[in-house]
This record gives C-alpha cells, structure tokens and sequence, in this order.
C-alpha cells in the first residue's frame, strides 16, 4: 500500500505518520494478495479541537472509503479502520455468495483466509426487509428537494424534467444539498 497522508491544519508529525500507517496496513489480511493500493488520508483538525480524518481507498474491485470526527485523532484512526473493515467484510460476503452461486469460492479473496469472517452474520446483516416500487414523476433538482423535505427522507429519486434521466438529490451532513446524475 502507498500512503498519501496530507494534514490541515496540523502537521503530520512522524508519530501520526507512523501510526496510520500500521493501522491502515493490517487491512492487507483480508486479501490473498497484497493489493497495489494507494491510501489517501486526509487529517484535520478545527477551532473547537475536533479532528476528522478521512481515509480514500481506489482499488479495482472497489473504493473503501470512510471518514470519523473525534477529539482524539488517533481515537478517530481506529474507529476509521472498524468502518474500513466492515466494509470489506460486506464487499467480501456479496462476493462469496455470488461465487457460491457459480461454484467458485475463490474470487477476489482468499477463500482459506485465517481471518475469516462468519458470511451467515454478514448476510443477516445485509437482509432486505421493506421493498418499494413507485413512478418517478419528472420534476427539476429544487422541486425533487422539496418533496424530500416534505417526506422527511434524507434522499429522493426523481426524473429530471429536461434531460429525462433518473437523478437522486440528497442532504448532506453539514445540511446543503447534493445531486446524483444518473448517465
């Protein structure tokens, strides 16, 4: 793994340097191959002494991403690698069952794999339990907006008006609004 670590507002001291980079490494146990990854961290710190540390995975089959506030920045270091875990365990479970539905259980992992996480937990984790179906009506980003609002959802699907494909407007964490073309 290569490491991109980058700080605002602070220094990225050797001891930080040093510490993301075990944490980040022990990821490498859930490949059977030592992924050609590079990991982006971003390190921040605010006014009120707040650190948030995002962390940027790209790598072919799938980008790990993950990002934690916390007064403690080696505290949010290591909820940053649970997170990073979970979501290889889940990427790692939706592949063995479709290999499993092909027969073959070595795909992107290990299938022998001494860390080996229970995929029964995994997929009771990831059951659907409510299904919808509805008509998208065309409609512009603003208006899509407003019916989210008025739903209560934290997103919306909707048609865009003008260009007749499906779009997704959502509320992001700091309260704006973001919007999701669809291609």
């Amino acid at each position: 793994m290569n490491f991109n670590i980058r700080g605002e507002n602070i220094e990225v001291t050797p001891a930080i340097r040093e510490y993301v980079e075990k944490k980040i490494s022990k990821l490498e146990r859930y490949f059977s191959e030592t992924p050609d990854a590079n990991v982006n961290v971003n390190l921040k710190t605010y006014n009120d002494k707040t650190a948030k540390v995002e962390v940027t995975i790209p790598m072919s089959q799938l980008v790990l991403r993950a990002e934690e506030d916390h007064l403690d920045m080696y505290a949010a270091i290591d909820l940053i690698v649970d997170k990073l875990e979970r979501q290889i365990r889940k990427h790692k479970t939706k592949v063995n069952r479709k290999q499993r539905e092909k027969g073959n259980l070595n795909a992107l992992f290990g299938a022998d794999e001494p860390n080996a996480v229970s995929v029964q937990d995994e997929e009771d984790e990831m059951e659907i339990v409510r299904q919808k179906r509805f008509n998208l009506k065309p409609m512009d980003s603003e208006e899509a907006i407003l019916q989210m609002d008025l739903l209560g959802h934290s997103f919306f699907v909707y048609t865009d008006a003008e260009t007749n494909t499906t779009n997704i407007v959502y509320k992001r964490k700091d309260g704006k609004y973001g919007l999701i073309e669809a291609k």
